[in-house]
């Protein structure tokens, strides 16, 4: 899992870079897998989601130490509204053609790191672990993000001991920049934050 809310470790983090393109809000991908763009109207089924899985997250996510409430989640998806209309973050939910209405995931292109990039941040219920989830998603937003004007460089950053999160940049073909010491903020964290690029 790469962090897919606001970072919890590393660097301090960057005013929000604003991009003048939008990325679409639907990428519908092989298998059924879908990308859409999230809404405030997806906070119940979110919020349903990230609890049935706060064990999986947990070791990876500070946010995931506590079950959060119907309100919380929804307070957070209006934030990703505005980021979204602002054009500093583009949050999706992952959806799958033979579940409709379940989350299975939770993916972002964030302009936390700088002016010309934007890094994918992301988790996949337990359930659908293994399944390539996490590696199509991340493909089709890398994409997506470096067709938008200005963005030349992509990142997706986890902990060192994240091999899981770690695999996906991995079979996508990013380049591993650099190990980053960072804030240990969730259980599995080390402080060594693997930093993977995609350039344009």
């Amino acid at each position: 899992m790469s962090q897919a809310q606001p970072r919890p470790c590393g660097p301090a983090p960057v005013a929000p870079e604003a991009s003048t393109g939008r990325p679409p809000e639907l990428l519908r991908l092989p298998g059924g897998l879908r990308l859409h763009r999230r809404r405030s109207t997806h906070a119940a089924a979110l919020n349903k989601a990230v609890r049935a899985n706060l064990d999986h997250l947990r070791p990876w996510m500070e946010w995931a130490a506590e079950a959060p409430t119907r309100a919380r989640t929804t307070e957070l998806t209006r934030a990703g509204t505005a980021a979204w209309e602002a054009g500093t973050d583009f949050m999706y939910l992952a959806g799958l053609d033979a579940e409709p209405g379940r989350v299975v995931g939770a993916f972002g292109l964030h302009g936390r790191i700088g002016p010309g990039a934007l890094e994918i941040g992301y988790w996949v219920a337990a359930r659908h672990v293994g399944r390539g989830i996490a590696t199509s998603a991340a493909g089709a937003l890398t994409e997506a993000a470096l067709a938008l004007p200005g963005i030349t460089r992509v990142e997706i950053r986890c902990d060192q001991a994240n091999g899981a999160s770690a695999a996906v940049p991995r079979k996508l073909g990013y380049r591993l920049d650099r190990v980053a010491e960072a804030a240990v903020r969730a259980p599995g964290e080390t402080g060594r934050q693997l930093v993977w690029i995609m350039e344009r």
